[in-house]
């Protein structure tokens, strides 16, 4: 009689002890040799699992440590150090105003005296006796309008004499002598013209911010492409067409450059105006404080109106952005 363990043929005699003994140790340790398949299975499959788990962390990169640091720092500085300058600025302002003789009041003196305005900015007591609030108003509905109008105005004339040769020779010398003239010298001939004060500052500041619109709308499309124009022929792209699909994104950043410089300049040239028509208006605020030698209104007004151009250039900025135009 034989005896099949493990692949291998061991014959068994009966009568045999020995041989019966062998045998039976053979077949316990083919069988302890045996894989476990449940054993290694599990084994398998809790790899499976590392492996899984492994793959779905992230991996960090050496260096991306250092470079959101670096950011934060960078952040953190945008901030902290115009702050730090602001402080060393007012502390030079507070003992230059402490001397002797000297008539410029310091921050403490201008928040202390001016603290109606800055705690009440919308009180109204009458028509010359309104917040600051309501004069920043009524000098941005001007800004508003006359900006309006040299936006709409430069581009459209920018755009006709960028796409036209003979109209480029006939406006330019005529522009280029009308810009050079300060916004305050057409202040008497728009009032000789319109006869009131409104329509005069609105026409002072959109003669003021029309030229830089004007002139960057022209060269932005005297500088597109020859490519773009080879291509916009091919498919015929005329019209408006033509003018969404090829000239626009090609001069956008002239435009937008020019819209940005045009802003600030409408900003100084309402303050200087309304100094000069009356009314109400931050500009005259202004002239209206020095008149009554009340320089810590001054002082006030002048923040607000850096503030406030800060935030129209912003705006500007943003705006640009949104139109996929980077201008920083």
């Amino acid at each position: 009689m034989s005896l099949i363990v493990d692949g291998t043929q061991t014959k068994k005699t009966e009568g045999n002890p020995q041989v019966t003994q062998a045998a039976a140790s053979l077949g316990s340790q083919a069988l302890a040799e045996r894989p476990r398949a449940m054993v290694s299975g599990l084994k398998i499959k809790e790899s499976a699992v590392k492996t899984e788990n492994n793959r779905s962390l992230p991996v960090v990169p050496p260096g991306e440590d250092s470079e959101r640091a670096a950011r934060s720092r960078e952040r953190a500085q945008t901030f902290i150090m115009p702050a730090v300058a602001l402080f060393f600025l007012c502390l030079f302002w507070e003992i230059y105003s402490r001397r002797e003789g000297v008539v410029l009041p310091g921050p403490l003196k201008t928040v202390r005296e001016s603290w109606n305005f800055i705690a009440h900015p919308f009180f109204d007591h009458g028509a010359n006796d309104k917040g600051l609030g309501w004069q920043l108003l009524s000098s941005l509905q001007r800004v508003a309008l006359g900006y309006s109008l040299a936006a709409v105005v430069g581009v459209l004339f920018g755009i006709l004499i960028g796409k036209s040769a003979l109209a480029f020779k006939a406006f330019d010398p005529i522009f280029q002598v009308l810009r050079t003239i300060p916004p305050l010298a057409w202040l008497p001939i728009s009032l000789a013209t319109f006869n009131q004060a409104n329509p005069s500052a609105i026409f002072v500041i959109f003669i003021t911010a029309v030229w830089p619109i004007l002139i960057n709308t022209s060269v932005g499309v005297m500088r597109i492409p020859a490519e773009y124009e080879n291509v916009a022929k091919v498919y015929k792209l005329q019209g408006r067409r033509y003018f969404f699909k090829v000239l626009l994104p090609s001069a956008a950043p002239y435009i937008f450059t020019g819209l940005r410089i045009s802003i600030g300049m409408a900003w100084l040239a309402i303050v200087a105006a309304e100094m000069l028509t009356g009314g109400v208006g931050i500009g005259f605020f202004i002239w209206d404080s020095w008149n009554s030698s009340r320089m810590s209104d001054i002082i006030l007004s002048v923040v607000y109106v850096g503030l406030v151009g800060l935030i129209l250039d912003r705006l500007v900025a943003k705006l640009s952005s949104w139109f996929g135009t980077r201008l920083d």
